[in-house]
């Protein structure tokens, strides 16, 4: 009996078209022309074609369908003209705003949290990252996407359908609750894991330099320049996810570790922000911070407002912050650069072209010399612990071989200069 062959079918996903819309009011940090091209691009890296854009100016949201009735009939007008299959809207929708405008519009809604969410499924690697996202994405579903099937499957695919939760996703209410109950465990678990390596960090008192910006400043590419990291860095919006550490030995011998954070942006959905806040946390243990700004993006100035925002909301604007101005190799770097009453320092550099790393590197050590003491000591050659812990944890500026010891010119913290106490010399 001859076998029967099954039948193999290819899926291909229909490329949305999408129209942007937008508020214009004076409430928000970014304008709204700015707003919408990040929103663009956000789009376009979630794998989505923009074809119009449509802004309204008002005082606020309306409360039913987002634009007002008669610019609800005109957006209609509009997409039905240029045969777009869905809207972006640049600000979060309620589920019932969301039903509204899918009965009256015909098409799918989709919202400036969906497309960040969809670009971090598609680029979470880490088990930590993954769980992240997920947790993320089944929030959002909970308050947003329940009951919203129809308008939300109108393609079969596209933005707000993929990650590592994809196959998730499908399960009811109650189940998602539960799997959600899961990830917060897992998440904890991932975050003891974490904090122990952090206290290993303090406890081996090495320099954490953070590096924090706005997304695509070009922080992994810094930290790639600086360190050898090897991280992905694309010119693309959320290129990397996962915070990466690694230990650098300066020129005054002293090891550093640098670390790269995930990118901010404006209108960083809460749940997003709460999901990710173990990775956002990696400021509060930094002993410098490097903020990284893209000084070839004409909206520079707005972005870094948006930066200090996220950190004063970490709590993390009393640490001492170098601005570096990146990408100063680009015809459009922006002169004079903006002002940064934040920065105890500013260097101006080019990551890809490895352009005033040096002067940032020699900038770091002068802001931690600054927190240490100068000091003069004499060690016994019999004292050999105490000397192998001023090579591990001293910026040396002198060393001398001496009849009853070693002296060292060095610089040290509070807590080493009290352990050296008894070596000081008047």
């Amino acid at each position: 009996m001859e076998k029967k062959q099954t039948k193999t079918y290819e899926t291909k996903e229909i490329e949305e078209k999408v129209v942007l819309i937008g508020i214009d009011n004076e409430k928000d940090i970014m304008n709204i022309n700015d707003s919408l091209d990040e929103l663009e691009e956000l789009v376009n890296t979630a794998g989505a074609s923009v074809i119009g854009k449509m802004v309204q100016k008002r005082e606020g949201i309306h409360k039913g369908h987002y634009f007002g009735k008669g610019k609800m009939e005109e957006l209609k007008a509009y997409i039905d003209e240029l045969g777009a299959t869905g809207v972006v809207c640049d600000d979060e929708l309620s589920p019932s705003q969301m039903r509204n405008m899918a009965k009256i519009l015909d098409v799918k809604i989709m919202t400036r949290t969906l497309v960040i969410l969809d670009i971090f499924a598609k680029r979470a690697n880490s088990a930590e990252g993954k769980v992240q996202v997920e947790l993320a994405q089944l929030k959002y579903k909970l308050t947003h996407l329940v009951g919203q099937g129809k308008q939300m499957s109108r393609l079969g695919g596209g933005i707000g359908t993929r990650g590592p939760g994809e196959k998730k996703l499908e399960v009811d209410r109650r189940n998602i609750a539960d799997r959600i109950s899961e990830l917060n465990k897992e998440l904890k678990t991932i975050e003891k894991h974490r904090q122990i390596i952090r206290e290993k960090r303090l406890k081996n008192k090495q320099p954490i330099v953070a590096f924090v910006g706005y997304t695509n400043a070009g922080k992994s590419t810094l930290l790639n320049t600086a360190t050898n990291a090897d991280v992905l860095a694309m010119d693309k919006l959320f290129a990397t996810l996962d915070t990466t550490t690694r230990k650098l030995k300066l020129s005054s011998g002293r090891e550093y570790l640098f670390t790269d954070t995930v990118g901010f942006i404006q209108k960083l959905p809460h749940n997003l922000v709460k999901a990710f806040r173990a990775t956002l946390e990696e400021t509060k243990y930094a002993d410098i911070l490097v903020h990284v700004v893209d000084s070839s993006n004409k909206a520079c100035q707005t972005q870094m407002e948006i930066v200090y925002k996220t950190l004063k909301d970490l709590d993390c604007l009393n640490k001492p912050i170098i601005t570096a101005y990146n990408k100063i190799d680009k015809e459009d770097t922006i002169r004079p650069l903006p002002k940064d009453d934040f920065a105890m320092h500013i260097v101006e550099i080019s990551a890809k072209q490895n352009i005033g790393i040096d002067k940032l590197f020699n900038t770091i050590e002068d802001v931690v010399k600054s927190f240490k003491t100068p000091l003069k000591i004499l060690i016994p050659y019999e004292e050999a612990k105490y000397i192998s812990i001023v090579h591990g944890r001293c910026e040396i500026i002198l060393t001398e071989n001496r009849d009853n010891g070693i002296f060292f010119e060095i610089y040290a913290d509070e807590e080493l200069e009290n352990r050296l106490k008894k070596f000081i010399l008047n």
